[in-house]
């Protein structure tokens, strides 16, 4: 049964601990020798992590939460912000509003929080922001791609209004992602009969919609359209209209629970024509679920970070942390989000004399983070007048030999 935990790491400072921040963080192991005595009086400052660490996508979950960990650990060591010692404070959303709701009530309410790292999916994010808001509490989520968040309601019209000044993320959105996998289908992978399916999320129907609007002003023609349950496994039924309608390829909005099965009964029945989806089905977890992948496409945010010299401080300290989960998707961006918050944090404390103001340090801080940029694990980290990351690029994976393969890097050229 799924249930809602809460994690609390206290991380002390280790005087053998040679971990240094990524990009231009790097090179302070001189500072190590001196932490431990700054940071034994130091005043604590607590990174909430919200994040589904049980059930279905907790694999991107606890990749989530071990990154945020990863940088704090770094911010310490390094004594990156003098007289602060970061903690962690990682709480269970189970992928699910309503756990997401009641964690940013108990986040809030913990004075020492200053900023919030997730959550991974948009329509727990739509149950956390007011809150967030009203107690000026920062939010960077590494994963939400539905555009309303940051935009509003009335983003397609091109009626931009941002509801929320606490709410920023490190990942791009899907008014990018969707177009940007549409042009790839039906330019390069040369689809033009596409049968489109979605998981009626907030996430996952988004980013489908987003796709169907490039897709067909491409030129592109949908075979049909059709909606799932998240929590469905059977697709015998959808299986059967993808299969008479002639389609050559299958674009899926939700994430790799669903994905996964529905592209394994596709191929199962004689269906082979690729599936493709969002950054919600790039996991190792979809090919483990699917044997039959060969062939299928995802699209994720940003540029693969194994490609990145900005990045191989970060796999190479992840790896040394021995984390018994892989960061995933998003473990670069939570990294960069983490970063962030710590930075706005530098910010304020630099400008109020050595220490926190007295006053209200969350607003101080979610100010700040709204300022800030800096060479991250992911490449510049900054934020536009919306709270969206400044970083547009968008990668294309298919599945070869059992793992996922760079197929086409880029950015959405609308």
């Amino acid at each position: 049964m799924r249930h809602r935990s809460a994690i609390v790491v206290s991380i002390a400072v280790i005087g053998a601990l040679s971990l240094s921040a990524c990009g231009s963080r790097g090179g302070k192991s001189g500072d190590n020798a001196g932490s431990k005595d700054n940071n034994a009086a130091a005043t604590t400052v607590v990174i909430g992590v919200d994040a589904p660490l049980t059930g279905d996508l907790s694999a991107l979950g606890l990749g989530i939460r071990n990154s945020v960990d990863l940088a704090v650990k770094t911010a310490n060591a390094t004594n990156e912000v003098p007289g602060v010692k970061f903690e962690v404070k990682a709480l269970d959303d189970t992928a699910k509003p309503a756990p997401g709701q009641q964690n940013a009530t108990q986040l809030v309410s913990d004075s020492k929080v200053l900023g919030v790292v997730g959550p991974l999916n948009s329509s727990v994010a739509q149950s956390m922001q007011q809150i967030f808001d009203d107690a000026g509490l920062t939010e960077i989520s590494p994963a939400n791609t539905g555009v309303a968040l940051s935009q509003g309601e009335k983003w397609a019209t091109g009626d931009k209004k941002r509801p929320f000044k606490s709410y920023f993320r490190t990942a791009t959105t899907d008014a990018v992602q969707g177009p940007f996998a549409a042009q790839f289908l039906y330019n390069d992978a040369k689809k033009t009969k596409v049968f489109l399916i979605d998981d009626q999320k907030t996430y996952g129907a988004g980013l489908a919609a987003t796709f169907k609007g490039q897709f067909t002003k491409l030129g592109g023609t949908l075979a049909g359209e059709e909606h799932v349950n998240p929590d469905d496994r059977d697709f015998s039924a959808i299986v059967t209209k993808v299969k008479a309608s002639g389609a050559d390829a299958v674009y899926y909005g939700g994430e790799y629970p669903a994905a996964g099965p529905l592209s394994l009964q596709l191929k199962d029945a004689g269906v082979n024509i690729p599936l493709m989806g969002g950054d919600g089905i790039q996991s190792d977890e979809f090919i483990k679920l699917n044997p039959k992948s060969q062939g299928d496409f995802a699209t994720a945010v940003g540029l693969p970070v194994e490609t990145l010299d900005t990045a191989k401080k970060f796999i190479a300290d992840y790896k040394a942390a021995n984390y018994k989960d892989a960061y995933e998707t998003y473990g670069g961006y939570s990294y960069d989000s983490a970063w962030a918050i710590i930075e706005g944090v530098k910010n304020v404390v630099a400008a109020n004399n050595g220490k926190l103001p007295s006053g209200d340090a969350r607003k101080a801080v979610r100010d700040a983070v709204q300022k800030v940029s800096f060479d991250g694990v992911t490449g510049k980290v900054a934020f536009d007048e919306f709270g969206d990351t400044t970083n547009k690029q968008l990668t294309v994976y298919t599945v070869k030999d059992g793992k996922w393969a760079v197929e086409k890097s880029g950015t959405f050229n609308g």
